[in-house]
């Protein structure tokens, strides 16, 4: 999943945010409990409220990913 979402930090360099949880980290706790973060690979797609717009677990393609940021970026 490392070159699809590092791409996607390519493609939306000053629109995204990307943040990167290690789920062993205890430093992590408190966004784990918020977002029910418990598998990997586990990504959610944040709005600029906090609320989560969309949620995927396991692997990913580009495309998808894609469609839901374009989606949010253009409202």
């Amino acid at each position: 999943m490392k070159p699809i979402v590092h791409g996607l930090e390519n493609i939306y360099p000053e629109q995204v945010d990307f943040v990167y949880l290690n789920i062993d980290d205890p430093a992590t706790d408190e966004a784990k409990q918020k977002y029910g973060f418990r598998y990997q690979p586990h990504f959610l797609l944040i709005d600029e409220n906090g609320e989560v717009v969309q949620e995927w677990i396991g692997s990913v393609n580009q495309g998808d990913f894609r469609v839901a940021i374009d989606t949010i970026l253009s409202n």
